[in-house]
């Protein structure tokens, strides 16, 4: 890797949703859209910087939908968190195709398939070129993976969060439905909550604002923003800090 001092980030956590794998059904796993994100991976790895990555299991599973029709919400979410170790596997195969050594990381222990979740370990794989794939979210029920990924960033010390979305930043309304909302290129963390904009749920945001730890929110489907933002590009995405 190349040294990557001239860059405003050293260590970047990337949080994708699990649907950012899915196909156009919107469930299971697409090997073309993993292969896009090992892609868009190795972009960053390329800069020089250290990659973390936390996905979600929404193409597999959904527990809180679960929980609502009945079923036992610790039982639900335990098997959100299986699901994100599965598409942690399919990121790493997809990554590892390009030559970039890889780790999958789970706070729910599968010792046969993935290490457990260890803070200084998952660091040292960094600090060695590895990407790191943080799954099973924080282990226990009731938290979301954006709250697992606040975690994970503050626990690694990230410099920064790449929140990758649908949507090109945070913008003052929804642009679908409102063609006159306008982009924030950059908002402090009491300007989210003072505009009451969606960025991440509540527990994951305060503790984003806590560790001040900055947030990017980008369309992660236009090839060329995430490298720009990271490169400290303010035309792309929102920055959120203070």
């Amino acid at each position: 890797m190349s040294k990557s001092g001239e860059l405003p980030y050293q260590r970047v956590l990337l949080k994708l949703s699990g649907e950012a794998l899915a196909g156009n059904s919107g469930f299971g796993i697409d090997p073309e859209k993993a292969a896009y994100i090992a892609q868009r991976v190795r972009e960053v790895y390329e800069l020089g910087m250290q990659v973390a990555i936390v996905i979600g299991g929404g193409n597999l599973w959904r527990g809180e939908p679960a929980a609502k029709l009945g079923m036992e919400r610790s039982t639900a979410d335990h098997m959100g968190m299986i699901a994100t170790v599965m598409n942690g596997l399919a990121l790493q195969d997809a990554i590892e195709r390009l030559g970039i050594i890889t780790r999958v990381q789970t706070a729910v222990q599968m010792n046969s398939i993935a290490e457990p979740y260890i803070r200084l370990r998952a660091i040292r794989h960094m600090e060695k070129g590895r990407v790191v794939i943080l799954t099973g979210g924080i282990g226990t029920p009731y938290f979301t993976t954006d709250s697992a990924a606040a975690l994970r960033a503050s626990e690694i010390d990230a410099d920064v969060i790449v929140k990758a979305t649908k949507v090109d930043g945070v913008y003052s309304d929804d642009p679908v439905h409102n063609p006159n909302a306008t982009r924030f290129g950059r908002l402090a963390y009491q300007d989210v909550l003072d505009r009451h904009l969606r960025v991440m749920d509540t527990t994951a945001f305060t503790l984003c604002q806590e560790n001040e730890m900055p947030i990017v929110v980008l369309n992660f489907w236009n090839p060329d923003d995430l490298v720009k933002a990271l490169r400290g590009d303010t035309s792309v995405g929102t920055l959120i800090c203070d």
